[in-house]
């Protein structure tokens, strides 16, 4: 009996590799799709935080530009799920997917490796926000430590968000239909959310939601670790801020993992 050259795991963690290798070669040729992900924080930093920096008063101290710091980096999460989408959906457009499993690869590395490709995107991104962040009024006070903490944290969300832009391009398959939908999702979950604001100067009717909202607890808990001034909210998510995130990146983790690949293997 012979022993295959390179046993079943090693050849898939092989073929994941050189799947995210192509999705990074493909950045070379189309570098819009950084911009496209970088651009969206630099504008809520830049635009936002110093537009209304004067106008918005931030519950117990600090500045505006601190306040709203966590909050557009948590953007470039939100902003990466529309570019995986269009992507997924036109290799499934162009006939490539079809092609990918025609091919003797292991069928989880094309979607991982697809995913490890747009995260060090992202990841690349999140460094320029950041970076561009602290130079024009963001602010640590909690020491180095507690800065990678918050990026971890940031990190994980945006591989989670990630997946969920794979799910919204296999389900939907249409780039101009998903294009519209990702920016729903960005401003929708953003404004719904205490990202630019305290939820208590939200609307009554709203708190509930941004209380709950995910995105919510994500920048609650990069402020709480970074030192930045949290204003007073008694609700479990505001309280909890970890819990919530740990359950709600499990969940959704777990549903788009396991519902993308049914629907790659449908498609």
């Amino acid at each position: 009996m012979t022993t295959p050259a390179n046993p079943p795991r090693a050849a898939a963690f092989i073929e994941t590799l050189a799947l995210a290798g192509r999705r990074l070669t493909h950045l070379r040729k189309v570098p819009g799709r950084l911009l496209a992900i970088t651009l969206n924080s630099l504008i809520t930093m830049l635009a936002i935080g110093y537009v209304f920096k004067g106008a918005v008063s931030v519950e117990g101290g600090g500045s505006y530009p601190e306040f709203l710091f966590p909050a557009a980096l948590m953007q470039v999460g939100l902003a990466g799920v529309a570019p995986t989408a269009i992507a997924v959906a036109m290799d499934l457009k162009g006939g490539l997917t079809d092609r990918f499993r025609s091919l003797p690869i292991s069928r989880p590395a094309v979607l991982f490796g697809h995913t490890i490709g747009d995260a060090l995107v992202g990841f690349i991104a999140l460094a320029i926000v950041a970076g561009i962040g602290l130079a024009v009024g963001g602010r640590v006070h909690a020491g180095f430590p507690a800065l990678l903490a918050g990026l971890a944290v940031l990190a994980l969300f945006l591989y989670v968000m990630i997946w969920v832009g794979v799910l919204l391009g296999l389900s939907m398959g249409n780039p101009e239909s998903i294009d519209g939908v990702g920016a729903v999702l960005t401003l929708g979950l953003s404004f719904l959310s205490n990202a630019f604001m305290a939820v208590s100067q939200l609307p009554s009717w709203v708190r509930p939601i941004a209380e709950w909202n995910p995105v919510s607890s994500v920048t609650t808990l990069c402020r709480q670790l970074w030192g930045v001034p949290v204003p007073a909210d008694d609700s479990f998510p505001a309280q909890h801020p970890g819990i919530v995130v740990a359950v709600t990146l499990v969940v959704l983790f777990a549903a788009a993992t396991l519902l993308s690949f049914r629907r790659y293997r449908l498609a």
